[in-house]
């Protein structure tokens, strides 16, 4: 697949404040928690607020093999903002729904995180929990998804204001997550998910997100 520049959908949540151009529709489906979340568009790059949880969905779904990477930043530029939860999920899927579609829900979900625990996906938080973790799990669509790895010491946690690299590349035998050329997760799954959607996941934040793309 050619690499892909970002564009942008959000029409699912009529509350939701949104700064758009029409260059920038098409490509990401909204779900929030909060109808005080706020998302603009500029270019390749999506600035995010969020009092609440939010997951920008990625309405192409993905197929193994694939490589995917973006550039991501927790913004801090005063009191109302906090350093946490730069995170993801990929290969998604709800066993629930037709075709296993992430959007046949989402109004169920409204952006809740433990809500998410219905799905099929794998999930990076990264500097969760107000910077204090960062996890890997796999969701199995069932409640206390398993904890596969985690990292709580300082250099595998959130910086402010600063860009990070992220990589995330799947095949039939493992899933990878690299931030910043650093392979974080190599994972062999014994029934891996092989197709589904990409999330960005934040909740309580200010971020950056730019130049999405697929390989």
């Amino acid at each position: 697949m050619k690499g892909l520049r970002l564009f942008a959908l959000l029409f699912a949540i009529p509350q939701l404040f949104l700064n758009a151009q029409t260059s920038v529709i098409d490509e990401w489906e909204i779900e929030a928690e909060h109808s005080a979340t706020h998302l603009q568009f500029r270019q390749d790059t999506i600035e995010i607020w969020t009092p609440a949880g939010l997951t920008l969905w990625r309405r192409q779904p993905l197929s193994v093999p694939f490589l995917l990477e973006y550039e991501a930043m927790v913004v801090l530029r005063d009191s109302t903002d906090r350093l946490s939860d730069l995170n993801c999920f990929w290969l998604a899927t709800d066993p629930s729904a037709a075709e296993g579609s992430v959007f046949a829900r989402m109004n169920e979900r409204n952006g809740v995180f433990s809500r998410a625990a219905t799905l099929q996906l794998y999930y990076m938080g990264y500097g969760g929990n107000s910077n204090t973790t960062t996890r890997f799990r796999r969701y199995h669509g069932l409640p206390q998804p398993p904890l596969l790895q985690e990292y709580t010491d300082s250099a595998h946690l959130l910086i402010p204001n600063q860009w990070y690299h992220i990589r995330i590349e799947a095949t039939r035998e493992h899933t990878r997550y690299y931030i910043n050329e650093e392979l974080l997760i190599d994972y062999a799954d014994p029934e891996p998910l092989l197709r589904g959607w990409f999330g960005f996941r934040t909740t309580w934040s200010h971020c950056l997100l730019r130049g999405f793309r697929v390989h």
